[in-house]
């Protein structure tokens, strides 16, 4: 899924305040957000907005788990230099584009999200049947689209999230890219490219408009993007007439699919708060020790002298993450010979464990014992947040006819 060029090279993402976190948490998003952060500009936030579409009736530990997960984010090795850390609800634009969102996206839309009727499924002594939790998936697209990011990193159960939310920017793009001086504005950006590239730009627009041509496209579209004199207004107008269409508002993310392993919980099913399962990043060596050396096992292996089937014990899955290949080896061959008991198995793994929570704990504690150097941080990344989102509320109101100036 190709994103738009014109686009800042940007990735956003965010986490509810659920408290402390866990290896499932940890695994299935935060340790892809450390490696993103050195490779693209990074925003990550609290969607402490988003925790009240299925928690309303009581938000009472709602700034104390916000504090518990910024903790976790900066242990685990998110880095206040390198990205962009802050709070949803302190973004007030974040609610304002998810308004004027909501105008223009239809009711059906929300409707069709797959996650909708599943949580409505799941969560049955829930009253959900609110407009919040009905629009959570635009709330959802106002977060993402509020910083006109290249990628949304998310694992193959969240595209469909991501699909709506080009869906919504593209409809949104359709109503309101056609300035009533669109073609005026065009003429003004094609002389900022100079006269030799105004005219190669006009070319290849032909070439793609009338043959297809994708190498045009393409060529065309790198043209734009290394234009020194255009604004990011000028690039976005250039392109949409280059496609014969308007002028890209809210350009289209792309889905950033990432390495998602299966992180079982202590009892085999998906690690999880809700099913009291869970290693948590901060959690004493000593508990962590004892849970998963009663983790559940392939069941078939009652006795020691059992063989076993790696591929049907939940330990297999965490030995995946964190052994390496002889270690793995040695497992297979070990537990299905029934050459190797099942705490036997589990040593090197909860060595692996320690080891990895180790790190995160030190790197805490200076969070842990200074609440303010948290607070400096998070205030820091909302302003730099609130200026992003400032620069696109300004393109946003003037297209939709708001401003008043």
């Amino acid at each position: 899924m190709a994103a738009n060029p014109g686009q800042n090279r940007r990735v956003v993402s965010g986490m509810r305040p659920t408290g402390q976190l866990h290896l499932g948490n940890y695994h299935g998003a935060l340790a892809n957000w450390i490696e993103l952060q050195y490779r693209y500009e990074c925003y990550f936030f609290v969607a402490d907005w988003h925790a009240l579409t299925t928690g309303y009736e009581d938000t009472t530990a709602f700034k104390a788990n916000a504090h518990e997960v910024l903790i976790d984010w900066l242990g685990a090795g998110l880095n206040p230099s390198a990205c962009t850390i802050f709070i949803q609800s302190r973004i007030p634009e974040h609610a304002e584009l998810h308004l004027i969102l909501s105008m223009v996206t239809p009711v059906s839309w929300l409707e069709r999200v797959p996650t909708y009727k599943d949580q409505i499924e799941q969560l049955k002594d829930r009253d959900l049947g609110t407009y919040g939790f009905l629009g959570y998936p635009l709330l959802q697209s106002a977060d993402i689209l509020m910083y006109r990011p290249e990628f949304v990193p998310v694992g193959e159960d969240q595209v469909a999230h991501v699909e709506i939310t080009r869906e919504i920017a593209r409809r949104f793009n359709h109503i309101y890219g056609r300035e009533k001086d669109f073609g005026a504005r065009v003429e003004t950006a094609v002389k900022r490219l100079g006269s030799r590239n105004a005219a190669l730009y006009a070319e290849l627009r032909r070439q793609y408009q009338e043959q297809g041509n994708a190498d045009a496209l393409a060529e065309a579209r790198a043209m734009i993007e290394s234009g020194a004199r255009l604004t990011v207004a000028d690039r976005e107008r250039l392109l949409g007439y280059l496609e014969g269409g308007g002028r890209s508002i809210l350009p289209e993310p792309a889905a950033l699919l990432t390495r998602s392993p299966k992180v079982p919980g202590l009892d085999g099913r998906k690690m999880s708060k809700s099913y009291s399962n869970t290693i948590g990043l901060r959690e004493d060596p000593e508990s962590v020790q004892k849970k998963l050396r009663a983790m559940q096992t392939d069941p078939a292996r009652v006795r020691r002298s059992d063989p076993g089937d790696p591929d049907k014990c939940p330990v297999w899955d965490l030995h995946k993450i964190y052994s390496n290949e002889e270690t793995k080896a040695w497992v297979q061959k070990g537990c299905r010979s029934a050459g190797i008991g099942c705490l036997e198995c589990k040593k090197p793994l909860i060595e692996s464990v320690l080891i990895e929570l180790e790190a995160i704990r030190q790197r805490a504690r200076e969070y842990e014992e200074n609440p303010d150097l948290v607070q400096s941080i998070v205030s820091e990344g909302c302003e730099r947040a609130r200026d992003a989102a400032r620069a696109t509320m300004d393109e946003v109101r003037a297209a939709v006819g708001l401003e008043y100036r």
